[in-house]
C-alpha cells in the first residue's frame, strides 16, 4: 500500500490503493502548522479566539490580516491555516447569509450557514482542477427563531460537526484537552446548563489556552484576536474590547505562573522524599 504521495497526490479527485486522498491530507497538513483556533460555547454566547503569529518583526501588528470575521448580524468566523484561502470562504459565507436573507427573509440558521460552507469547501476537493481549502473555519451563530447559539467548525475535507469547545490549528490536541476541563458540557456539568461558565469566564479560558501552548523560546511572537456573540452584545457578532482582552491575558499569565511554581515545588518535595 502507498504510504507516501506515489503519484496519487496530483489530483484531489484521486484516492490512493488505501483509500486516502493526499490533496486533502496535505491542506489538513497546512492547518496544522498555522496559529492556533479555538471556540467555546459559553452559558451565554461563544467566544473566538484566534493566535495570528508575527512571522516578522518588521511586520505592523494591525495590518498582519484579520483572522476572525463577522459574515452577519448574529454570525462570526474565525480561520486558520492558509489565510488567503480563508478570506474566500469568509467570502462566500458572507454571500450565503445575504442570499438566505434575501430568499427567506429571515437570518440564516447556524447549522445551514455551516452545511453551505461546507458544502462550498467539499466542492473543491472533487476536481482534479481546483484544490481543496488550506484552511480550517470556526462558525459561531446565533439563531434568533430558536433563540439558540451555536458553534460549529469545518475542516478542508468539508466535514462540519457542532461543538461544545471546537480547536484547529497546532495547538489543536492540548487545546482540547485543556477545554475538556472547563464546564461547557452542559450534559456532563453538575448544574446542568446553568452551572456552565459564561463568555467572561470563557475570554479569560481561552486566553490562559492559548498563551499556555506558546514557547517564548520556539515560538513566533504573537498577537492574540477574540470576539464573541452573547447576551451582552445583544447576540451581535462583535470584537472582545482590547481592554477585557487585555485583563484576560494578565490573569492568564499570572495563573501560569502560579501553575509552574506549584509543579516546581512538587518536584523538589519529591525529589526530598
Amino acid at each position: 500500500m502507498a504510504s507516501s504521495g506515489s503519484g496519487y497526490d496530483l489530483s484531489s479527485s484521486t484516492f490512493s490503493p488505501d483509500g486516502r486522498i493526499f490533496q486533502v491530507e496535505y491542506a489538513a497538513k497546512a492547518v496544522e502548522n498555522a496559529g492556533t483556533a479555538l471556540g467555546l460555547r459559553c452559558r451565554d454566547g461563544v467566544v473566538l479566539a484566534v493566535e495570528k503569529p508575527l512571522q516578522n518583526k518588521m511586520l505592523v501588528a494591525a495590518t498582519t490580516g484579520r483572522r476572525i470575521h463577522t459574515v452577519d448580524e448574529h454570525s462570526g468566523v474565525a480561520i486558520t491555516g492558509f489565510i488567503s484561502d480563508g478570506r474566500q470562504i469568509v467570502n462566500r459565507a458572507r454571500d450565503e447569509a445575504i442570499n438566505y436573507d434575501e430568499t427567506y427573509g429571515t437570518k440564516i440558521p447556524p447549522k445551514t450557514l455551516a452545511n453551505r460552507i461546507s458544502a462550498y469547501i467539499h466542492y473543491f476537493t472533487l476536481h482534479g482542477a481546483l484544490r481543496p481549502f488550506g484552511a480550517s473555519t470556526l462558525i459561531a451563530s446565533y439563531d434568533p427563531a430558536t433563540q439558540q447559539h451555536s458553534l460549529h467548525m469545518v475542516e478542508p475535507s468539508g466535514v462540519t460537526y457542532e461543538y461544545f469547545g471546537a480547536a484547529a490549528g497546532r495547538g489543536r490536541q492540548p487545546a482540547r484537552t485543556e477545554m475538556e476541563k472547563l464546564a461547557i458540557n452542559p450534559k456532563q456539568a453538575d448544574g446542568g446548563e446553568a452551572s456552565m461558565i459564561d463568555v467572561a469566564e470563557g475570554v479569560k479560558q481561552l486566553a490562559k489556552i492559548i498563551h499556555s501552548l506558546h514557547d517564548s523560546a520556539k515560538d513566533k511572537p504573537f498577537e492574540l484576536e477574540m470576539s464573541w456573540l452573547c447576551e451582552g452584545t445583544g447576540w451581535k457578532h462583535k470584537g472582545v474590547p482590547k481592554d477585557v482582552i487585555a485583563s484576560a491575558v494578565e490573569w492568564a499569565k499570572k495563573e501560569i505562573e502560579e501553575a509552574e511554581e506549584e509543579s516546581d515545588e512538587e518536584d523538589d518535595e519529591g525529589m526530598e522524599e
